[in-house]
């Protein structure tokens, strides 16, 4: 572990070199754009597909027939749906939950927008991480939900842990057969490296004021005491977890979920984790034969800098987290 922090602070050092570098010879990279926003009508990319198909395998007038058949489907659909429609985001999460920056700027235009009849669906990827991060990130599509938007999470491989967490918000959860689902636990891990100090003979000095300031440390040396106060806080945060997924699904047992356990689709639904099992293609391809599908993006475009600090953060990132099941 030691070591491979060391060649993480190497890494660090020759990004930021290189950084300083560069933008000391070419200022303008240095500079972020604002980011836009990008809307992509998931119907039309699915019927504009479907004409390519015709083209090529139908004849001249079979082809013809299927397009004309397809735009009076396209006008019916219009009419009945008055126009609303459903709003498709994208959220991968990463342990910072980092995505919720996009995420927060698009219910922001979802809001000012919406009309009756609007929902809103979410592609949800995440194994979970930083507690406050996840807990904002909740927080954003609970806005959606008690401005009266219908929201559905769209689980294709893992909602575990704080993804879960967002996930049971949601009036509807959707996810594929084998998607892991729940983790509806806490975790805290702490590598010490006091007594690899002590042998080389390196002090290691601390100064807090509260008896709690600081429970567990990198390199002090962990009491007994600490490490209780850990696990108590661990615990309130597993309730607080826990009485929010019984506030959004209380059809749910939570003695036999909340133990920190995740499970496949099929399993997640058996005990009410989930409420149907399809993938989100399939899904939002069903949707949109009754309903306009809008895919929102923001086109973000971050400066150099922000690259590599985004690069120098994955990296600490990965240094710290272990790998997903």
């Amino acid at each position: 572990m030691f070591i491979a922090y060391l060649l993480f602070l190497v890494e660090i050092a020759t990004v930021l070199l290189a950084a300083v570098l560069l933008l000391r010879w070419w200022p303008r990279a240095g500079k972020a754009k604002a980011p836009t926003l990008q809307i992509e009508d998931l119907g039309k990319r699915y019927e504009e597909r479907a004409i390519q198909l015709w083209n090529q395998r139908l004849p001249k007038k079979e082809a013809r027939r299927r397009r004309k058949e397809l735009k009076k489907a396209q006008q019916e659909r219009a009419r009945k749906t008055g126009g609303s429609c459903i709003y498709v985001l994208d959220f991968q999460g990463d342990i910072r939950a980092s995505a919720v920056t996009s995420l927060r700027q698009l219910i922001d235009a979802i809001l000012a927008a919406r009309q009756e009849q609007d929902q809103v669906a979410i592609r949800l990827e995440s194994g979970g991480g930083m507690v406050n991060a996840y807990g904002l990130a909740a927080a954003q599509l609970l806005r959606l939900r008690e401005a009266g938007l219908p929201v559905t999470v769209l689980v294709d491989q893992v909602a575990a842990s704080g993804g879960y967490l967002m996930a049971a918000v949601a009036q509807r959860i959707v996810a594929s057969p084998f998607a892991l689902i729940g983790s509806i636990g806490v975790i805290a891990q702490v590598p010490n490296f006091h007594r690899w100090l002590k042998e080389h003979n390196v002090d290691f000095e601390q100064f807090t004021a509260g008896k709690y300031k600081r429970t567990v440390t990198l390199f002090g040396e962990n009491s007994d005491e600490g490490r209780e106060k850990l696990r108590q806080e661990l615990a309130e945060i597993h309730l607080q977890f826990q009485e929010l997924i019984a506030r959004y699904r209380p059809q749910l047992d939570l003695e036999q979920v909340a133990t920190g356990e995740a499970w496949l689709g099929e399993k997640a639904l058996q005990l009410g984790l989930v409420d149907e099992l399809a993938s989100s293609d399939a899904w939002l391809q069903r949707a949109a034969e009754h309903s306009r599908v809008l895919l929102l993006r923001l086109d973000a475009k971050p400066g150099l800098a922000q690259k590599l600090g985004l690069k120098a953060r994955q990296a600490w990132d990965g240094l710290w987290t272990p790998p997903l099941p």
